[in-house]
Parts: structure tokens; sequence; C-alpha cells
């Protein structure tokens, strides 16, 4: 199978899929979306079940293993775990994992856990109730601590991840209160530095708490030791050095990953991207409902692949924010 595998014209070996399932959210969270939200994709436009099947299947032909799900928020498509369950039973796919804010994890998690997820990021950008509300919009974040409950009763899902995106004169006052979450529970913490991918185009350099500021101010409170990187990680991951817990830091801004990514999007409404910040998509809808096989779909695959960026540029001159905002790609 080494010749179906998937790279790029940068030879990177691209193994990771993440997929949205819908462009809807129940939160209204600042580094994503505005206020009053945004215009939904019309039903008709989203990938069903059976084509979202149909198109990991054909990546898991070319080598992909490792497949995410995201949104918006998945878990409001309605009878997601069954779409779960399809996927988990498609060959080649040996790691299934979710993103989600939590909020529905309490009604879900039993359900998620049948289905065959494997891991679990859930997103919290503060252990204050008010502060919660502040940054999401939403008075939710003891339904959503109830949640991750639900699911850290099921031990086969591991990890199970805690990530809150990291803000200029907002995240410096969690830092405490997520150590000692971190230390007192089975959660890996993640901070993940603020992406320029916001609905309200109000991100500016200086709204980015980097990942080397945060970790001096945790090794501050407890001292900790690097882990070795696995390759393509988007984390830096440090254990404190007692043993109790660990903490990891996703650096995109400051310290980018694009090196060895192998990572690929799938949009709700079946366009590939093929970075975070792509400013072109390839559609892989339309062929899939004009009736094109397995073979001609792969060959659409691979020349957009091939094209994938070196790297995202947010650093450089003239870098340009996308378009979509990061619920509209899938995280």
């Amino acid at each position: 199978m080494a010749d179906r595998q998937l790279h790029d014209g940068h030879g990177r070996r691209i193994s990771d899929l993440r997929v949205s399932v819908t462009d809807r959210c129940n939160f209204r969270c600042q580094y994503c979306m505005p206020a009053e939200g945004l215009d939904w994709l019309d039903r008709e436009e989203i990938l069903t079940f059976e084509e979202i099947t149909r198109l990991v299947s054909i990546f898991a032909g070319m080598g992909i293993e490792d497949l995410r799900l995201t949104g918006g928020e998945p878990l409001v498509r309605k009878q997601f775990p069954d779409l779960l369950g399809m996927l988990a039973a498609v060959e080649g796919i040996s790691d299934l994992s979710l993103t989600t804010n939590g909020y529905l994890l309490g009604r879900d998690a039993a359900a998620l856990v049948s289905a065959g997820i494997q891991r679990v990021n859930v997103s919290i950008d503060s252990l204050q109730r008010d502060r919660f509300f502040q940054m999401t919009r939403r008075d939710a974040l003891p339904r959503v601590l109830d949640g991750l409950e639900a699911l850290a009763a099921h031990p086969e899902v591991d990890p199970i991840k805690v990530n809150a995106v990291a803000i200029r004169d907002f995240t410096e006052d969690e830092v405490g209160r997520f150590c000692e979450f971190a230390r007192s529970t089975r959660y890996q913490v993640r901070f993940i530095e603020f992406m320029p991918l916001d609905g309200d185009r109000s991100w500016v350099p200086e709204s980015v708490l980097a990942g080397e500021q945060l970790r001096k101010m945790v090794a501050a409170i407890h001292p900790i030791e690097e882990l070795p990187r696995e390759p393509s990680a988007t984390a830096r991951v440090f254990r404190f050095t007692d043993g109790r817990g660990e903490i990891g830091f996703i650096n995109p801004v400051s310290e980018p990953f694009c090196s060895d990514c192998n990572r690929i999007r799938l949009t709700a409404e079946g366009k590939l991207r093929t970075c975070l910040f792509s400013m072109s998509e390839t559609d892989l809808r339309e062929p899939l409902r004009s009736g094109a096989d397995d073979a001609e779909i792969d060959g659409i695959i691979r020349e957009a692949v091939w094209r994938k960026e070196l790297k995202h540029r947010v650093n450089e001159p003239g870098f340009q924010q996308p378009p979509r905002t990061m619920s509209a790609i899938g995280g």
C-alpha cells in the first residue's frame, strides 16, 4: 500500500483528516464567530452521513489513519452517534476522535463510546463561570463540566484533553486554575494560541498570548519537564515533575509546526482544505453527487493535496485572514 499513500508536493505524508459535520454551533465564542452568529448552510448543502462515510473510505484507501470529527459543534448534528458508528467501521481508520464544546456530552457520552469514539478534546476557555460566559457568550460552564465527568466515567476514552484558547489579558488569570485542574484530574490541559480565524476580524498579533510565556507562568507555579514530541504533533507536552498530570502548549503563531504537518480538512459541505489558512478549496461534493467513481475522486484529492501549502504565513507581511471563520472550516 506504500504507493497508495497520500503525499503533498513538499514530501510530507498526509495521514490525518479533520471532518466538519456541521457549521452550526450552540456557542458564540469570541475567537470563532460574531455574537449574532453566522448564516448557516442549508440542509441540502451539508454532506449526508453516507457521503461522509464514502469520502472517508476513499481517504482511508490513501493512507489516512487518524480521523477527527469537528464542527461547528458536532453534537448538534442529529443522530451524530450513528455517523460515528459508520466511520468507526471504515477499514484503515485506526484513530477516531472528536472535538466538542462539551455542552451535549452529558446526553451523548454513553452513545459516543458505544459507537467507537477513542479520544475527545473538550474546549473550555475558563474555569470561572462568569469568565466562561464572557468568552463563549453562554452561561454553560457547569453543564460542560458535568458532561466532561460523564465522559470520564468511560475509561476506554483516553486521552481526554481540555483545550483553552490563550488570549492576552484574559488567559493569564486562568493559568493557576488550569494547572490545578490538570493535576487533580486525568485530563490533559492544553493552551492554544489565538489564531486569526475569528468572525469579528478583531485578531491582531498583540492579542496572542504566546505559548512560551504561558509555559513560564506554569513553571513558576509547578515545575514541569517536556516530554518527547511525537512526529506531526501540534502540541508541546509537559509533565509536572511530581508526576501529577500533564499540560500542553499549541503554538501555531509563535512556533509554527508546518514543516511536518500531516493534516487536511473537509468542510461540512464537502470542500477539501489543505491548510487551516487556505485561501482556496477543492469541491468534492459536486463530483460526489454527479456520479464520479472512487478513482475519479481519488485523483481530485491527490491533485489538491499535492498543492498543499508549505506554511501558513501568519507572521509574514501581506498575510490575509481566510474568508471562513474557524466554525465554518472545522477545527
